[in-house]
């Protein structure tokens, strides 16, 4: 078993290319080390990084949905299993099922990862790596990423609809859920700009052998973008109650706030269009900054989930969290950094004790091995 994490954390920002240390070992954390693989998969970093430079180079989008497919692995159990006669997955629960894509893309990092290193590195990390990998390609920070999870052979569906958090949910309720998680408000806002619920849209993909370029239309994709609160797109069902009830009290009177709500309007109507989508960060959608905050500070955050960090009467602490990141791009990267270091350490103890290296991420071994 590997030893107790307890490195530093270093991160750079980019393109900022700044450096600064934060510390997010405690006593709780999981036995995660950042050379778990160094012997046992020395190729593992740069064969998971070469895939998702391909990803996002293809769709920035891709970004986001890997991201967020790490989020809810984290929140609840795991995420990447299928239902089978005898287990019920999580990817059908209510905030998983029109959200989450993505698993294609984790099918084809964690087939080429067998075929450099079969039967040694865990879905969970490999997904833990993919996540970093992706902010970076957008512009995010870098961090090092502590590694040596083995993946869960249960899953929970009951917690998968209870424990996310939704688009319109209140800012109370949103923050009980991540202290239940051991994570602060601190973290949580920091990590709200990839908190959503997108659709699944066409892109561009890569050719498995060559990286080419290549159009791979949306039923038979190798990747399924969506997107997250500072990069991609948001479902009209997911900002109509936003839209059509109190964007108009918390938006500034300027001009560009009436022309702004007027054509969200006019994508998501009163009633349907439920899958017409809109870009959640319109300033600069395909970079990972700190825009969104920004939006939040005039009151044109999309979804009522965001705007509540920094309009809501509860929100004391959250608001000044949102106005220091709009502020300083340096102190956001540096705390989201942090904050995802310390979610990805959410781990369920027992898989440490009975849980496995699966040879394919949507099976656990015992039904691999059967068919």
């Amino acid at each position: 078993m590997a030893t107790p994490f307890s490195s530093k954390l270093f991160v750079k920002t980019i393109p900022l290319l700044m450096l600064g240390f934060v510390i997010v070992i405690n006593a709780s954390d999981p036995p995660l080390t950042l050379d778990y693989y160094k012997s046992s998969c020395p190729r593992l970093l740069s064969i998971v990084r070469k895939e998702m430079e391909c990803a996002v180079f293809s769709d920035p989008r891709n970004a986001a949905i890997i991201v967020r497919l790490h989020m809810h692995d984290c929140f609840v159990q795991v995420v990447l299993l299928d239902d089978t006669f005898t287990l019920k997955g999580e990817k059908k629960a209510a905030q998983n099922k029109h959200s989450l894509r993505g698993f294609r893309l984790m099918d084809r990092l964690k087939l080429l990862v067998e075929s450099g290193c079969p039967g040694v590195v865990s879905c969970a990390d490999i997904l833990t790596i993919a996540a970093r990998d992706a902010v970076l390609l957008v512009g995010g920070p870098y961090w090092d990423v502590p590694l040596g999870r083995k993946d869960a052979r249960t899953a929970n569906f009951e917690l998968a609809n209870t424990n996310l958090p939704g688009a319109n949910e209140g800012l109370v309720s949103i923050i009980a859920k991540f202290l239940a998680q051991g994570l602060s408000v601190t973290d949580m806002v920091a990590l709200s700009v990839f908190m959503s619920n997108q659709p699944l849209i066409g892109q561009l993909g890569c050719e498995p052998s060559s990286h080419l370029f290549v159009f791979l239309p949306t039923s038979h994709s190798a990747y399924e973008p969506t997107g997250a609160h500072t990069i991609g797109k948001a479902r009209c069902e997911n900002f109509r109650a936003r839209v059509y009830g109190d964007m108009e009290l918390t938006s500034d009177k300027s001009l560009m706030s009436e022309v702004y709500m007027s054509n969200l309007r006019s994508i998501c109507p009163a009633t349907g269009g439920n899958n017409n989508v809109t870009n959640l960060d319109y300033v600069t959608p395909n970079l990972f900054d700190n825009s969104y905050y920004q939006l939040l500070l005039r009151g044109q955050g999309l979804l009522n989930s965001d705007q509540e960090m920094y309009s809501s009467l509860l929100g004391v602490e959250t608001r000044h969290l949102v106005e220091k990141y709009a502020h300083d791009p340096v102190e956001f990267f540096n705390q989201f950094a942090e904050s995802m270091v310390k979610m990805g350490n959410i781990t369920n103890y027992e898989s440490f004790v009975s849980g496995e290296i699966r040879k394919n991420c949507r099976f656990i071994n015992s039904l691999t091995h059967s068919e």
